[in-house]
This record gives C-alpha cells, sequence and structure tokens, in this order.
C-alpha cells in the first residue's frame, strides 16, 4: 500500500507518526511538505525537519519536486491531506480516489464562518476543499478536535465519515510508581502551565488562580513555560499583585525540555479557550504522570481526559479553583490520576497505535469491508 501525506512542513508533533508509518511502509510511504518552515519556529528553537528525512518530498524546492509531489497525489493508494497546494490534489479528487481531508475545526472563532461566508477568497477556498467533493465515496475526514465533527456535521458534510484523529507524541516509558512519588518527595505542590502568552491562552488565568490559592494558604508552586507578546505583563503583573514567591516564570524552554518539568510537576493547568485546536502538552503531561486540570474546551481534552479517572476538565473558573484545590489537598488522588494518565496516553493513544488503526482502517476501505474501533485513533466520529 503506498500512502502519501500532505502537509505545511514536518514538525515535531507529526514525526513520531510518519516514523510509524514509514516502519510499516518502507518507501511506499512519503511526507509532501508543501510550504518551508515558519521562521518564528526557527526562533523558538524548533527544528526544520524537512532536510532531516528521506521520506519528505519538499514541494516548495524545486520544480521537479513540485512535479513529484503531484504524481504521488495520483499514484498512491491513499492519500491523507492536511495543508496542500489545491494543485496537488485536484485531479486525485476528480478520480475519486481514496482521500482523507486531516483537519480540526470549521467555528474556531466566534466570527470565523461569517468571515468565511463574506470573504469571496476564503469561501471559495472553503468550498474547493469540503464541498465541491462532498458527494465522494471516497473522501473521508480525519478531526484532530473533539469537537471538529458537530462543526462539520451541522453544514452537512462528511456524514458517517468522520474519524477520531489528533497528534501522536513520541511517548516516555517510566516506573510510573517511582516517578510519582518522586514528585511527592517535594515539601511543595508543584504546577506547571506550559503555553505560548497569548490572549487565547489565558496566562492570566493561571495568576487569579495562584493568588486565590495564596490567600487561602494553600501551600505550592507554579512554574510557568512559554514566551509570547503577554510575557512582560504577565511579569510585571505577577509583581504588582504579590506573586514572586509563588509563581517562576520560566520563559522560553526548548521542546525536548518541556519534559524534564512536566516530570517533576504534580499538577497540570491547560488553560486554553476553543482556539487551541488539539494542545499537545495535554498529550505531554498526560505520559508525565501529570494530574491535569484543562479547560474542555481544548480541542484534544474530550478525546484525552475521562473525568475524575486519569484527569479532570472545567468550563469556569470556579470548576478550575475547586478541582485544583482537590487535588492539592489529596495526594492519593494526584497519584491515582497520575498514574491513569500515564497508562492512558502510553496504552491507547500512541504513534505505533494509531498507525495500526489507520492502515487497517485503510484497508478495510479499500477492500469494501467493515471495520470498527471502539475508542482510540481512528474510531468513528
Amino acid at each position: 500500500m503506498k500512502v502519501t501525506f500532505y502537509s505545511n512542513f514536518l514538525t515535531h508533533h507529526q514525526l513520531p507518526f510518519c516514523l510509524e508509518m514509514k516502519k510499516r511502509l518502507g518507501d511506499n510511504f512519503k511526507f509532501v511538505s508543501t510550504v518551508k518552515i515558519f521562521q518564528w519556529r526557527l526562533d523558538l528553537g524548533f527544528e526544520d525537519l524537512d532536510k532531516k528525512y528521506d521520506f519528505v518530498i519538499r514541494a516548495y524546492e524545486s520544480k521537479d519536486m513540485y512535479n513529484k509531489a503531484k504524481k504521488l497525489a495520483i499514484d498512491s493508494d491513499v492519500v491523507i491531506i492536511g495543508s496542500t497546494t489545491d494543485e496537488l490534489i485536484e485531479e486525485r479528487l476528480r478520480q475519486d480516489k481514496l482521500t482523507f481531508r486531516y483537519r480540526a475545526r470549521v467555528f474556531i472563532f466566534p466570527d470565523g464562518f461569517l468571515k468565511t461566508i463574506f470573504n469571496k477568497e476564503k469561501l471559495k477556498l472553503f468550498y474547493q476543499r469540503h464541498i465541491k467533493y462532498r458527494k465522494n465515496k471516497n473522501l473521508y475526514l480525519l478531526c484532530a478536535n473533539a469537537y471538529g465533527a458537530k462543526d462539520f456535521n451541522l453544514l452537512g458534510l462528511y456524514k458517517n465519515k468522520i474519524f477520531k484523529w489528533g497528534y501522536f507524541l513520541k511517548t516516555n516509558e517510566y516506573d510510573i510508581n517511582e516517578l510519582i512519588e518522586k514528585k511527592q518527595s517535594k515539601e511543595k505542590v508543584q504546577i506547571i502551565w506550559v503555553a505560548r502568552y497569548i490572549k487565547w491562552k489565558h496566562p492570566e488565568v493561571v495568576l487569579k488562580l495562584a493568588k486565590n490559592l495564596k490567600k487561602q494558604n494553600y501551600d505550592f508552586e507554579i512554574k510557568m513555560l512559554g514566551t509570547g507578546e503577554l510575557i512582560n505583563k504577565i511579569k510585571k503583573k505577577i509583581s504588582k499583585i504579590n506573586l514572586d514567591n509563588v509563581i517562576e516564570v520560566v520563559g522560553q524552554v526548548p521542546s525536548d525540555k518541556v519534559k524534564e518539568y512536566m516530570e517533576e510537576a504534580d499538577i497540570f493547568i491547560g488553560t486554553s479557550d476553543k482556539q487551541e485546536g488539539w494542545g499537545a502538552v495535554v498529550n505531554e503531561s498526560m505520559n508525565a504522570g501529570c494530574a491535569i486540570v484543562a479547560n474542555v474546551r481544548m480541542g484534544s481534552v474530550p478525546f484525552l481526559i475521562k473525568e475524575g479517572e486519569n484527569g479532570f476538565t472545567y468550563k469556569t473558573y470556579d470548576e478550575l479553583e475547586r478541582k485544583t484545590k482537590k487535588l492539592i489537598e489529596n495526594r492519593e488522588l494526584r497519584k491515582k490520576i497520575g498514574k491513569n494518565a500515564y497508562t492512558f496516553i502510553t496504552e491507547k493513544w500512541t504513534s505505533s497505535i494509531a498507525a495500526n488503526n489507520i492502515l487497517k482502517l485503510f484497508d478495510s476501505i479499500l477492500n469494501g469491508e467493515e471495520f470498527n474501533i471502539n475508542e482510540g485513533p481512528a474510531s468513528k466520529e
């Protein structure tokens, strides 16, 4: 089976899945990168992975590479389309060959769909990608967001043709009991927040939480990892409301070092709103055995967190504070949640499981057979 995955450029979030596909398919798996990695990502310390792996076709590099990427769209048994130039895959769609769009959701921003409707170019693009070939028998959707299926179904698109997907990061193996004992050996409960300092990641919520926990005499420390346009404003506010002794603004940390901070943390707080298409930090913190309290609007949260079993979710600030206090107060609950989080992410949501499941899905569709997975990657939405 020949499978080709089209996207902007190869990221560290996509790499583990691609390596698993390469392991199973060899030269029959290709990743087509359609644009160069953005400079701001390089500035943040991310590596240009396009040049590191032989299965990557850099369509932006030359006419020959572009034509090779275009030919793959016709010749491949299955194509996954994350983001690409429509011209590359137009002929494949016309021939109704097995194709999977890879998308988060439509209604991410409050006015996002209105902007699409009243913007001629955006409407044309949306029509081209999701409406023009909606009657294709062999066009499906891999949904990297727990709310995407509802969005598309409201528009009458991909009905009964949507499969659960997302990001599948490299998982570290630990002696989880030993790791959690190490976390709990510290005098104060350690809380971690990892995100960019931008509006929809809501770093201000962490300050509100810290202020209230401190006022109620809880014994804790918070580390905030990341950078962004709001970082200096947050630093000033931390000093202004006297939180310097409970919050450490760590700043930007290389992606491969974030896990080390998570290994030290008891609790992970996820405060992003619905603009968080996925939220790979949830995968990472679960892998590191953190007890999670995350905004349910984050795209990955309903897929990964089972309430009260391997994490907690919240809709309102009051819920966030109440559930965080519950974890601070209850050492055994933190241990249970952290262990279950680790077990889930290492046994149910790995790149290996994703590759196995999706290849079975491809086989079943190509052979006209039924294929059902009850939960996890490639299960029906």
